[in-house]
């Protein structure tokens, strides 16, 4: 009998940090990424071109796990959810850990966006939001597969959503996102006014 079969899917995990105390900890996170702006003299200098409009500690301070007890508590509770996700993928380790090597921290106000981008050298990359005002930019991901489609007709609009040749996972508070480095994905441009506020992070197999 004649089936069509699934193969070679794309794993995103997409869940709440934790069950209780988000909020608290949202609240502890902004604070500190709000100090960290004021004072990152030259985190407000790359981001003038690297993240134009906006701010992010990427090109200045991206080890933030290692630096305050709060992102450090961050790390802890993302580091349960990287051991599910590379369950999931069926990763055999062998005797290696995941760890996270970069942590930073990113402030996106209307108009600033983050176009398609990976992040070689790493194995998982992923984001946690800390505030997201309703209308906020959620994340988009490209069909891995698109360089290759060549002569492949478009699909239809009504396609199902895992056969779409681009995806956006909704940009929600407490919730964290993670998917392997090679995934291209971006930010499109915000269109409100408030500050849509997130971190984002790298781990490596050590």
């Amino acid at each position: 009998m004649a089936h069509t079969t699934s193969f070679f899917p794309t794993l995103i995990h997409h869940a709440p940090l934790m069950r209780e105390g988000v909020n608290a900890l949202n609240r502890e996170l902004l604070e500190e990424i709000e100090q960290l702006r004021a004072l990152d003299r030259a985190g407000q200098a790359w981001s003038k071109t690297g993240y134009v409009g906006g701010y992010t500690s990427y090109g200045s301070m991206d080890r933030l796990h290692q630096f305050s007890s709060t992102f450090m508590a961050l790390e802890k509770k993302i580091d349960a959810h990287v051991r599910r996700y590379a369950k999931a993928l069926h990763w055999d380790l062998r005797g290696g850990r995941l760890v996270m090597t970069d942590c930073w921290a990113n402030v996106m106000p209307k108009g600033c966006a983050h176009s398609f981008h990976l992040h070689p050298q790493s194995v998982i990359s992923g984001t946690y939001y800390v505030k997201t005002p309703k209308g906020c930019s959620g994340l988009k991901f490209e069909d891995p597969r698109l360089s290759s489609l060549m002569a492949a007709p478009m699909r239809g609009p009504t396609a199902p959503r895992e056969m779409q040749p681009f995806i956006t996972v909704p940009a929600e508070a407490g919730k964290v996102i993670l998917f392997e480095s090679w995934l291209r994905h971006e930010v499109p441009a915000s269109t409100i006014a408030q500050e849509r506020v997130s971190i984002s992070f790298n781990y490596h197999l050590l």
